[in-house]
């Protein structure tokens, strides 16, 4: 089912390729800029006539009803389920709420960070009803409830009726969202961005996407007048490391879960054997036939691959230059490794961590960044949905520890009022 590479007998260019994430589709930074501009001009009537072209939805209205809201309703067994994923959810975006310490960096100088919710924040949740994303909603819902956002709005595709799954309703409700629209694609990142008649404009917007969405979200975020954004974004991936001890059973299982997101996803095996690799494969063979979206998972394994190498070092190598999204280290020794991990969205450790629990239901974010991302951006937390500033004391002991040094350091600077600023002070004190 995936290619098998020998990692010691490539060369340096074939190793340079083999991690090369799959060419994505040309840039559509044209169509998303003309979407952009319609909205910008156009406002509601833009969004209506975009919803009718790309989702086939004749909307009478873009916003969902709040009484449709309060009574969308689901089964029990799946409503547990919500719950559950909502109380890990909460538990750990709530301890990663900064803690506010002071400090003294000289006498009469103390500074501290005081942390505020970001106003408005827009959430994304692509799918509609063909694929109720609600562990996306929930992933993005909860840290801002937390951060304490006083204004959270979601924007998801509906479906050809105008509808929205009910499960993504009850989700939201259960969040703290009451102001729903059924919008997607880069008019609805448009929309939050900068605001019509009825989508209220936004200060951040959250989400993952299809190529439009992620370029929508890129041409705003570096717009002055439209909004910040979380993190840059990609198709879904997944690395697993393994050995001859580890399940090929299990390994297989992660694969496959991961390639099911998307034709462009892409999922990768280091090991250490060719025979491990082919018990893998035979593995993979055997639990594919039993699934439902083997379109999606072929395109995605043609994308895919196994390396074969047997030196830790190189597999380090591998991974921090690769840099995956999620990293699954199936093996007995794998809290060993996680020292010398410099580059990856998150990890899985040993034989019973599936990355299917960090996707629903451990607490963790599953928003993450991909395409190599992970070397440069963290995943989503509370901490996104906060803004913070230093508060600064100085009183008349500090002024007379430190302004001869400011005052010496904008002279260097030629900035002679930045010093003056300081001396009349000194002077009024000695006054």
């Amino acid at each position: 089912m995936l290619s098998i590479k020998n990692w010691q007998s490539l060369s340096e260019a074939e190793k340079k390729q083999t991690l090369t994430r799959p060419l994505q589709i040309s840039s559509v930074k044209n169509k998303v800029q003309e979407i952009i501009n319609q909205v910008r001009t156009y406002g509601d009537h833009a969004l209506f006539s975009f919803t009718k072209q790309f989702d086939g939805a004749a909307l009478d209205s873009l916003q969902i009803p709040r009484q449709k809201i309060e009574n969308a309703c689901i089964n029990k067994k799946s409503l547990n389920a919500i719950l559950d994923a909502i109380k890990t959810i909460t538990l750990y975006h709530q301890s990663r709420l900064p803690e506010i310490r002071k400090t003294s960096t000289a006498p009469g100088v103390n500074i501290y960070t005081a942390y505020r919710p970001i106003q408005r924040v827009g959430l994304y949740v692509p799918g509609g009803n063909q694929t109720p994303l609600v562990s996306s909603l929930l992933m993005q819902a909860i840290p801002a409830l937390v951060a304490g956002c006083p204004v959270k709005i979601l924007c998801t595709p509906p479906d050809a009726s105008g509808s929205i799954n009910e499960h993504l309703l009850v989700a939201a409700r259960l969040c703290g969202i009451n102001t729903i629209y059924t919008l997607g694609g880069a008019q609805a990142i448009a929309a939050m961005a900068y605001g019509t008649q009825t989508v209220t404009k936004v200060d951040k917007i959250f989400g993952p996407g299809n190529s439009y969405v992620t370029e929508a979200k890129t041409l705003v975020a570096i717009d002055p007048q439209g909004a910040a954004i979380d993190m840059p974004a990609g198709p879904s991936e997944v690395m697993i490391i393994a050995n001859d001890q580890t399940n090929p059973a299990f390994v297989a299982a992660d694969l496959l879960a991961q390639a099911e997101h998307g034709v462009d996803s892409q999922v990768m095996l280091i090991c250490d054997t060719p025979q491990f690799a082919e018990q893998v494969n035979q593995q993979l063979q055997v639990q594919f036939n039993t699934l439902s979206r083997k379109q999606i998972i072929t395109q995605s394994l043609a994308n895919s691959l196994i390396i074969v190498c047997a030196e830790k070092a190189e597999q380090l190598s591998i991974i921090n230059s690769y840099a995956p999204e999620h990293l699954i280290i199936n093996r007995e020794d794998a809290e060993s490794w996680v020292e010398e991990i410099r580059s990856a969205g998150t990890l899985f450790l040993g034989p019973w961590a599936a990355e299917t629990l960090g996707d629903y239901v451990t607490g963790s974010n599953h928003v993450l960044p991909t395409n190599g991302f992970a070397k440069n951006h963290n995943g989503l937390s509370t901490e996104d949905f906060l803004t913070c500033f230093n508060v600064q004391s100085i009183n008349r002991e500090g002024i007379i520890n430190l302004g001869s040094s400011a005052i010496a350091l904008a002279q260097i600077e030629g900035l002679d009022a930045h010093a003056q600023a300081v001396e009349i002070r000194l002077n009024a004190l000695e006054d």
